[in-house]
């Protein structure tokens, strides 16, 4: 079974060589880890990058069966980019396979869906540049941290914890521990 590939570009042109490209790499990803059905490459240029070398992104979330992995590079031009983050990507997937499918069982995780911003008549800047709506998956502190990880979210994630059966929220402090915040409606 192949794996499912979506290609979003943002500020760079994607030609159809490149695009097959990415396609053919990204659906063999099953190969790594055979419960993933669908990845997502954003392909994307940051004109404002402080260095030539960062301006180029390639972002890959996969998602399947209890699983819900993330990487992004950067690098001087997109296949590169594109090429490094698959890499990372394939690293990260042995990594899940060799702590997961050693008599552990299943990993619930929270799965992060982008909506499009809807854009305004008027000239003013946006208060929200981002909008995200995700679904919480019951899951402990401890698979929490490990998701986080995962994840790449280096400051934050939020979830469903099954132990205290509440939404909570994980975050990383400045001296490197984590935190954890367990909201109570008033």
């Amino acid at each position: 079974m192949t794996v499912e590939v979506e290609i979003f570009v943002r500020d760079l042109e994607a030609g159809d060589r490149l695009k097959d490209y990415v396609t053919k790499k990204a659906s063999k990803l099953d190969r790594y880890l055979n419960e993933v059905d669908e990845a997502k490459v954003d392909l994307s240029y940051i004109k404002s990058a402080r260095s030539a070398n960062d301006r180029y992104v390639a972002q890959i979330t996969v998602r399947g069966r209890h699983v819900l992995l993330r990487t992004e590079e950067r690098a001087e031009d997109i296949r590169a980019a594109f090429d490094n983050a698959i890499d990372n990507m394939q690293r990260q997937m042995e990594h899940y396979k060799g702590k997961h499918h050693h008599g552990r069982g299943n990993l619930r995780t929270a799965e992060a869906v982008t909506l499009p911003l809807q854009e305004e008549a008027t000239e003013k800047t946006p208060l929200f540049a981002r909008r995200k709506t995700f679904t919480l998956d019951p899951m402990s502190e401890a698979e929490a941290l490990e998701q986080m990880k995962l994840l790449g979210h280096d400051n934050f994630f939020i979830f469903f914890n099954i132990e205290a059966g509440a939404i909570n929220v994980l975050y990383r402090r400045r001296d490197g521990t984590y935190g954890l915040i367990e909201p109570k409606i008033k």
